[in-house]
């Protein structure tokens, strides 16, 4: 009798798949598949239970009846990966839960790191809530320098209490919390990473009475950094009940043997866990991480994993080891601690698709499971599948027949057909066209390849890694249909698609290990001495976890020990992880790592340890694959025609379908060709050829098609393309910036822009960064090849910050490349970061009180910073004598200008992959898209008006006036700020760029769709401003203020005359302290402002900037201050049928004496409400002398305070809309 069923189950929000190998009654390794719904009532309670009894029946042919627990006597193990953790995280369906917060920080978890998911969303949507009660409680410790009446932490660190834990008052709350019926408990307190003790009192006092789950931030994950810790724990707590609950029910459905066999849990990092070490912090990437496991073993590395369903994408790599992230976002909710590098991008199967503007537009919408794609006969929408359908790469008769009402008809062709034929019909008479349908869906299917693209390029060419080296591994239900595609245009010339690949999730677990980890956070320069103590810890970890594995029955042969540390240089937050092994030089390994990485390093910087960190691996019974018999070349099952890009154009070929499992070792099957197999569809494109390994697995040779590419007429598929590798180019740039970068502000703030300019200086693609930088960047390249002309030559670099040239305000300094091709400028690429101190009058280089520029710090109208491909850092060192962070300068200039040579390199890229005519061609068609979106716009708002006025006043009583005049003939129009007040002397001037970028955001705001932010935009638009007024100020005017506080009220004013929403905050907020050593600012978030049928946002970034706020535990680590309150300002936000939300009141107590400066607005003039909403709040700035004594600051101002002094910064919060 068959027995030893040894069963591993990926049980996914959809489907469930089920891998299982057995031992037959002649002692063979067989294996059997299954795939059935993950929910059906009707039929079973619970479907890996369900499919373990299936398989076990029909197998043995013993009855193993519904209704009773399942024999596991032929039963070795069972493995699982789940999204039932991430399934309650999405559908905000977890167990109710309380937070304990240090007193101070209630709303963190709301606030969070302040900025907005989408920055042209005026409809802010931020992931819901998970606790339901949140207690402040009362306990502060502070972190010191001087040991002496201070306690040592677990890193090193020394640290004073300042406040003891209130044992009474948490006692009382915790048992009001019981009344209420809550049972499962989220401890974080501030440094609680280093400083455990407050949180394991709280933790006892919480057992004590009876909490049934008790998640602890300490233990859940040590690491610094309060609000990804205290969401981590929050996800812990919402989440472990349900996952511990769904596993008890689970285990029900077997006999009480079950306890003796191992069931283990795949977690979020690759390795499987016992179910008592299975936690919801770890649980939500245990679906997809068994795919990165199972393309792990499909292929020689490197190694692209490539995971296409119906809903979206997930891509990963793979070099010889797990690659591994340490804080990510999912839902709205950060996550801290060691996942999986997986990128999800939004396109499937089941993308929805869409022709805008003169676009061919794939998601981000999904058509889900119901009602789905047309072909599901469910009156769905035109998706992907029913693009395949249409060009015959999907073949009806081949599909289970479980469609239609009574779920027995096959996909329908004619439905998909004839949704594709009603966008044909849409194109072809937009842009006067005769394409036909299976062109239309070709169209489509190439921009989804290219979205798939873009996030897989990050992950490479972003990281200093070459895509065309690596095979791409192919699984997921609708990866096959599209892996040569997607190999073609990243280059790679091998696939490797598993025998398995539609459920390698499931395969992958049978082969996954068992993982423990541990983890010590610390704090130690790297020196010999360090080294030898960090070893020795290591060590005392690593027995720690061999010992744990030998309680659950491990051997040692079979037990790996990894340890790990974290490196990262001083003033930095990035660490880069270090496998130590004996005798390695780890300050020349992080060298070479974060040269590979950054192109540079910081080598007069001193290297922290910051992470100490052991995985150990387990090794099972690992499944190994069973090699297919010797047996005859399978001969094809059909023929069909199908539709595919070739040399010459778009042809439909007669293609040959062969199933899986008849083909033979070594066979080898020339393209254009269709393999099936029992859960996917594997498309061998023309002129590719697929070859069957000795296990059955399908490798595909990929041959470049060389199309030509000599049409320069406008092509809307090649427009979306070229769309979408535009802004991949920007948004990689933009990431190497942020890698390299060492300043807080660009690293952690993320206060930086990227985007790649025409050869006049036009913007063609910005990256999705800061919005006050979208419009002003290409006045600043204009600019310098207008003041420059012949004199830029090749290998220079040009660095400018001054206002007069493009510039914001001087603490924006913008570097500017030119891209040359054969000798001409084909592109010029800039990069624009926020420094934080570049001189002036008051650390952080933004004086509340200047009147002139000169006194805001150095200006620079031009300056060559690279010369014949050498960096001019004497010059550099020069201009910036007076900086009180030149260093810092210095490497953050590097940052961008390496940011600037990743755009070159990957332009270089395109141009050679389509050359330069077509390149160029695509980048004046990319700008006329962008145009087209705001006619449209234009031509809707038409309608109901054509002169739309709208008025502002600043603090000061300076009006912004505007009247935008559309003219209905050629859906332009007129933006006249004629009216707004005269320059003044004070900082409040904007520079004319700063206008222009407010006008592109609010544009891009209203045509609310994703459409390319570029030159275009603005090409249907003439703007006036009077000259010497305070939005055209002269060449000496003081800006400082302009830039960051007068671009919100242009946008409230430009939003206002459309009616689109109530004034936001209105201000930015702008605090700054530090002294002759050192300077710190920050924006801190307010309320945004109501809509028709939306509420604002509480506590968020508006409009014109979306910097983060900097985590408290990284702000008292570093300066001499404590942050005593960061909350939201309840009530401040303006009534109306629709709510504006609230501002956020943020307390620092300084620890030396210090100078800061207030830089803000709506102070006076409160938020409007609009439509009978009502007004908003005005913020309130105020100084509590350590004496008691409270002065109200005013909007702007400086002064000096002294060891205990507070200042209060409580923002404005967003008008209503609408009447109550």
């Amino acid at each position: 009798m068959a027995h030893s069923f040894r069963f591993s189950i990926d049980r996914g929000g959809t489907f469930t798949d089920i891998y299982c190998d057995y031992l037959s009654a002649d002692g063979s390794r067989m294996c059997k598949i299954m795939k059935l719904l993950s929910v059906d009532p009707a039929n079973y309670p619970d479907a890996p239970t369900e499919g373990i009894r299936r398989i076990l029946q029909e197998i043995t042919q013993i009855e193993y009846p519904k209704n009773i627990p399942v024999n596991t006597h032929l039963i070795s193990s069972i493995r699982m990966g789940t999204t039932v953790a991430t399934n309650a995280l999405l559908e905000r369906k977890g167990k109710q839960f309380a937070l304990l917060i240090t007193k101070g920080f209630k709303d963190l978890m709301i606030i969070g790191n302040q900025t907005r998911p989408h920055i042209f969303a005026l409809n802010i949507q931020r992931g819901q809530k998970l606790f339901s009660e949140v207690i402040e409680v009362n306990e502060r410790v502070q972190i010191v320098s001087n040991p002496q009446n201070a306690e040592i932490g677990t890193t090193g660190e020394y640290f004073n209490v300042i406040t003891p834990l209130d044992t009474q008052q948490l006692t009382q709350d915790l048992e009001n919390l019981k009344q209420k019926g809550i049972e499962s408990i989220a401890i974080c307190f501030a440094h609680s990473y280093a400083y455990r003790k407050h949180e394991i009192q709280a933790a006892e006092i919480c057992r004590a009475l009876g909490f049934s789950h008790i998640s602890v931030s300490s233990e859940i994950m040590p690491m610094v950094k309060m609000y990804p810790r205290a969401s981590t724990v929050c996800i812990d707590a919402y989440l472990t009940p349900i996952i511990k609950e769904y596993i008890q029910n689970f285990c029900n459905g077997f006999d009480a043997h079950l306890s003796e066999i191992p069931v283990l849990f795949m977690q979020s990092d690759g390795g499987l866990s016992s179910i008592e070490n299975f936690l919801g912090s770890k649980a939500i990437l245990s679906g997809p991480a068994g795919g990165v496991i199972g393309f792990s073993q499909t292929a020689a590395s490197p190694l692209i994993g490539f995971d296409m369903g119906g809903t979206s994408t997930d891509v990963s790599r793979y070099a010889g080891h797990l690659e591994h992230l340490f804080e990510t976002e999912i839902s709205g909710v950060h996550l801290q601690g060691a996942h999986l590098d997986i990128t999800t991008v939004a396109a499937g199967g089941g993308s929805k698709l869409f022709f805008r503007s003169g676009l061919y537009v794939v998601g981000p919408d999904s058509a889900g499971a119901h009602p789905g794609p047309l072909c599901y006969r469910k009156n769905g929408y035109a998706t992907i599948t029913d693009a395949n359908l249409v060009l015959g790469r999907l073949i009806p008769k081949f599909f289970p027949e479980i469609f239609g009402p009574d779920q027995n008809l096959p996909i329908d062709y004619n439905a998909a057909r004839e949704g594709l034929q009603q966008l044909t019909n849409e194109i072809n008479a937009f842009q006067n066209s005769n394409l036909t349908c299976e062109e239309v869906a070709l169209g489509f299917v190439k921009v989804a390849n290219e979205s798939m693209c873009r996030p897989i390029r990050a992950l490479t060419q972003s990281r200093g890694y070459d895509p065309k080296k690596h095979t791409l591994a192919c699984f997921g239900s609708a990866g096959g249909q599209h892996a040569c595609a997607i190999a073609r245009s990243l280059g790679i010339t091998k696939i490797a698609v598993h025998k398995y690949s539609g459920i390698l999730s499931a395969y992958g677990l049978s082969m996954a290990d068992v993982v423990l980890e541990d983890q010590q956070p610390c704090a130690l320069y790297l020196n010999e001495e360090n080294i030898m103590l960090s070893i020795q810890k290591l060590n005392e970890m690593s027995l720690k976890i061999v010992d744990k594995f030998q309680q659950q029955g491990f051997v040692k042969p079979n037990i790996k020990i990894e340890n790990f540390m974290h490196l990262r240089f001083v003033g930095t937050d990035t660490a880069i992880s270090i496998l130590y092994t004996e005798g390695l030089d780890l300050k020349q390994a992080f060298y070479e790592i974060y040269l590979r990485e950054y192109g540079f390093v910081l080598g007069k910087r001193d290297i922290v340890i910051d992470i100490l960190r052991v995985r150990g691996s387990a090794t099972l019974d690992s499944i190994h694959e069973i090699e297919i018999p010797d047996r005859a070349e399978a001969e094809p099952i059909a023929v069909t025609n199908v539709w595919f890009e070739t040399e010459t154009g778009f042809e439909n070929l007669p293609t040959k379908v062969y199933r899986l499992e008849s083909l033979a070792h070594n066979q080898t099957i020339n393209g254009p060709a269709i393999i099936l197999n029992e859960t996917s569809t594997i498309i061998i494109e023309y002129k590719c050829t697929a070859t069957i390994s000795p296990h059955g697995n399908v490798e595909i040779h990929v041959s470049s098609l060389n199309p030509s590419f000599s049409e320069i007429e406008c092509d809307p598929i090649l427009l979306s393309i070229f769309g979408h590798r535009f802004m991949s180019i920007a948004e990689q740039m933009g990431r190497v910036l942020q890698r390299t970068a060492v300043s807080t502000n660009i690293k952690e703030r993320l206060d930086y822009s990227c985007a790649i300019f025409d050869p006049k200086g036009s913007l063609v693609a910005n990256a999705p960064h800061l919005p006050v930088h979208l419009g002003s960047m290409q006045e600043a390249v204009k600019s310098q090849i207008k003041l420059l002309g012949d004199d830029w030559k090749e290998g220079q670099v040009i660095m400018s910050n001054h206002p007069s040239a493009g510039g914001t305000h001087l603490p924006d300094i913008t570097v500017i490349t030119p891209v040359y091709f054969k000798g001409e400028v084909v592109f010029y690429l800039a990069s624009r970061g926020h420094h934080a101190d570049i001189g002036g009058s008051t650390p952080g280089s933004m004086p509340p009180f200047s009147r002139y520029l000169t006194e805001e710090g150095v200006s620079i109208k031009s300056c060559k910073i690279v010369v014949d491909d050498e960096f001019q850092e004497a010059t550099v060192r020069d201009l910036f004598r007076e900086s009180r962070g030149l260093e810092d300068n210095v490497s953050d200039l590097k940052a961008q200008i390496a940011a600037n040579n990743k755009g070159i390199s990957l332009l270089n890229d395109l141009i050679e992959e389509y050359s330069l005519p077509v390149v160029q061609a695509y980048m004046l068609y990319i700008q006329q898209a962008a145009s087209q979106s705001v006619k449209d716009l234009l031509s809707k708002v038409s309608e109901t008006s054509v002169v739309l006025r709208s008025v502002d006043y600043m603090d000061d009583g300076s009006p912004i006036s505007l009247v935008i005049t559309i003219d209905k003939a050629t859906m332009t129009a007129h933006f006249d700020f004629t009216g707004t007040g005269h320059q003044v002397l004070s900082n409040l001037n904007a520079p004319y760029c700063v206008c222009r970028s407010a006008v592109i955001y609010c544009l891009r705001c209203l045509v609310d769709t994703d459409i390319p932010l570029n030159q275009g935009c603005l090409d249907p638009i003439t703007i006036t401003i009077p000259p010497n007024s305070i939005l055209y100020p002269s060449e000496d005017a003081a800006v400082v203020g302009g830039n960051v506080l007068t671009s919100q009220r242009i946008t409230d004013v430009i939003l206002k005359a459309f009616e689109a929403c109530a004034a936001s905050q209105g201000c930015m907020n702008n605090f700054t302290f530090g002294n002759s050593k050192f300077g710190y600012y920050e924006t801190i978030c307010g309320g945004s402002g109501a809509g028709f049928g939306w509420d604002g946002a509480s506590g968020v970034q508006t409009h014109m900037t979306n910097t983060r706020i900097t985590d408290v535990e990284i702000m008292e680590r570093r300066y001499p201050v404590l942050i005593k309150q960061f909350s939201i300002r309840n009530g401040s936000g303006g009534a109306g049928k629709w709510r504006g939300g609230d501002g956020v009141v943020r307390e620092f107590q300084f620890l030396e004496e210090l100078q800061v400066s207030i830089l803000s607005e709506r102070r006076a003039m409160r938020p409007f409400g609009l439509k009978g909403g009502k007004d908003a709040q005005p913020g309130l700035n105020l100084l509590i002398r350590n004496d008691g004594v409270t002065i109200n600051l005013g909007s702007k101002n400086t002064c000096k305070v002294n060891p205990g002094d507070i200042v209060r910064i409580c923002t404005p919060g967003g008008g209503g809309f609408g009447e109550e």
